[in-house]
């Protein structure tokens, strides 16, 4: 069974003409109007039976639940799926889906069945207003036995997710949450002075509320449309997304020197599958000791995931490997594209929580605890750096059993002293999962909601889970401490702090901007007319030659409406060339961050945009120069 849950103001349906020979009697004619309704639209499948109408209903409160409200409208739609199931069988889960919901106390209603339908539709714009989701069984590509027929048993329907006990088990965690300040004293969250760190009360107000969901659409997915990096990819499933050459180039940028930096730190790279046998003893136990949700795939009867994190490959190898004291700490690094979790609908929102991501992962093998807090405060700092590097403010928490936490205080001041600022800590008696400590920095976003970006933890149970051991002096095999660290977070939400970021400073009635060597065009090129466009093209092939990207407005527009162009697409350099820049040599730019207008030669425009990136990646876009030329995306 599949359904399409729409939140309306209204709907308005006209049954217009009889579709099948068996189609429902009538009970008015004309249109009816239901208002402030969840419409779950409904195609029932081969190998439902009657009682797939309990789990129609069970989905549809459930979202019910979520947008608040109690009027609901199940409205057959064949459509949906190219395996429909016998009109009868539709017709009975439809009747069975209502009455369960009215017995639930909604106001239930169903349209007409068997009939072409017109209707008019008004969906609200918050990101729960439109969600799909597919209920399966046991075969997935037959029926069972007797499916569909007057009492044959009825399968139970099997969840396209699969939830670890771990994720279960962090949902009813029982932890106290504190501010620590920079003489390591813990604060009660209500009680803290927050004065200065604003951003901090926001983060443990999300932490201790839970409240994920969006209220409205977060800004950044207007702006990354707006800006033709990223959008919704409608043929895949929900949290997947298309990225268009403009957002592929500041992803590529992003993914080089994330790599850049790991391999700087010592890590050396690997690649890995995507997908791995659900029933392998080691991988098995570890799903159930990450708190995610998994992609299932079945594959020659078969049951496999996809993986949520570089770490089932990386520990394979490690198991594999011959390593001694000698080689620790010992570090492996991945760039995942991509890494899968079935978040939950109604807490995806954009880039900030997707369900196909590409996680910069890097694992470290150390000796001891010595060793391993060592490096743990190492790519601190690298987190530190990384994220002052791109401009993102962040706050940052501390996840600490708390054993560890009494016998390593004076460590975790330390932390929050070299981050310069308090930072959240929760405290936890029973490990939920394979760390006993972690940290997270944190980007809060404008609508107060907080992402994880740089996280590190110590795990302390995997190397058992996977036989991974090294060879110590003594010629004795001991298992190493683990490190799980993405220094960048994933790479989509590093994207979205950026927007978010620039959102904010436009709601501030600032000018926003890309850091100069993640904007797609850096320089543009405008000839105020045409018998300016040979001196316009043979600057910009000048420019080319260097390293920064430059383009063309060659189209036959105004000049002011190339330059407010140039300008809604946050350009740092617009350079004119008219008849004095013609006759001078020289280029007239306007220079986005910090606004100024300067004439320049080409050669200093360029040296300024190289020192701007100066240590940064550079690479080509990939459209034509000439705004001419390229397609609209």
């Amino acid at each position: 069974m599949r359904i399409l849950t729409v939140h309306a103001d209204y709907i308005e349906v006209e049954p217009l003409k009889q579709a099948i020979k068996d189609a429902e009697a009538l009970k008015a004619k004309g249109k009816e109007r239901y208002e402030e309704v969840l419409v779950v639209f409904t195609a029932v499948e081969k190998g439902d039976d009657e009682s797939a109408g309990e789990q129609l209903a069970k989905e549809a409160a459930s979202v019910a639940e979520q947008v608040k409200t109690k009027k609901i409208l199940l409205y057959p739609l064949v459509h949906l799926t190219s395996s429909p199931s016998p009109p009868a069988v539709a017709r009975a889960v439809i009747a069975k889906g209502e009455a369960a919901l009215r017995a639930k106390g909604y106001d239930a209603h169903h349209s007409p069945f068997g009939w072409y339908k017109g209707y008019t539709l008004k969906c609200k714009g918050h990101p729960l207003s439109e969600l799909s989701r597919e209920i399966r069984w046991p075969a997935a590509t037959a029926a069972p036995p007797g499916a569909g027929k007057p009492g044959s048993a009825s399968p139970k329907p099997v969840e396209v997710e699969a939830v670890s006990a771990s994720l279960r088990q962090e949902n009813e965690l029982k932890s106290r949450f504190y501010i620590m300040d920079l003489d390591g004293n813990l604060h009660d969250v209500d009680k803290f002075d927050y004065k200065g760190h604003e951003n901090l009360k926001k983060l443990a107000t999300y932490e201790t509320k839970k409240v994920r969901v969006y209220e409205k659409e977060p800004p950044h997915i207007k702006i990354m449309k707006e800006h033709s990096l990223i959008d919704y990819e409608p043929g895949s499933d929900s949290g997947n997304f298309r990225l268009l050459p403009k957002g592929r180039l500041m992803k590529k940028l992003l993914e080089r020197m994330i790599s850049d930096w790991c391999i700087g730190a010592g890590g050396f790279e690997v690649e890995t599958p995507i997908m791995y046998d659900y029933e392998h003893p080691s991988l098995k136990k570890y799903l159930n000791r990450f708190p995610a949700r998994q992609y299932v795939v079945i594959s020659d009867e078969k049951k496999l995931f996809l993986r949520f994190a570089a770490c089932f490959g990386q520990f394979l190898i490690a198991h594999d490997m011959v390593f001694s004291y000698r080689h620790l700490p010992l570090k492996m690094f991945e760039l995942t594209r991509y890494s899968f979790r079935r978040e939950q609908s109604g807490e995806l929102a954009g880039l900030k929580r997707l369900r196909a991501f590409t996680m910069p992962d890097m694992h470290t093998f150390a000796s001891d605890v010595k060793m391993a807090k060592e490096e743990f405060g190492k790519q601190y700092d690298l987190g530190l750096e990384w994220n002052r590097a791109l401009g993102i403010e962040t706050d940052v928490a501390f996840r600490i059993q708390d054993d560890f936490y009494k016998e390593n205080k004076d460590w975790y001041v330390s932390m929050a002293r070299r981050g310069g600022k308090p930072m959240l800590v929760e405290l936890f008696k029973e490990r939920y999962a394979y760390f006993i400590t972690k940290f997270e920095f944190n980007f809060v976003d404008s609508m107060d909601k907080a992402s994880a970006l740089t996280t590190v933890q110590i795990d302390v149970e995997n190397a058992d889970t996977y036989d991974i051991s090294y060879t110590d002096a003594d010629g004795s095999r001991k298992r190493p401490l683990i490190l799980h660290a993405s220094i960048s977070g994933s790479l989509e939400r590093v994207i979205y702090a950026l927007l978010e970021a620039e959102a904010m400073k436009m709601a501030q009635g600032k000018k926003a901007m890309f850091p100069v060597f993640l904007s797609p065009t850096q320089i543009r090129i405008i000839p105020v007319g045409d018998k300016h466009k040979a001196r316009a093209m043979e600057a910009m092939r000048a420019l080319d030659a260097r390293q920064v990207r430059v383009d063309i407005d060659d189209r036959d527009e105004p000049l002011g409406k190339k330059i407010r162009d140039a300008q809604k697409e946050w350009i740092p350099f617009i350079a004119v060339i008219g008849d004095k820049e013609v006759e001078s040599g020289l280029l007239a730019v306007n220079v986005r961050q910090p606004e100024s207008k300067k004439d320049m030669a080409v050669g200093d425009l360029a040296a300024l945009v190289e020192a701007q990136a100066q240590g940064k990646p550079f690479e080509k876009l990939s459209l034509p120069r000439e705004l001419s030329r390229r397609p609209v995306i």
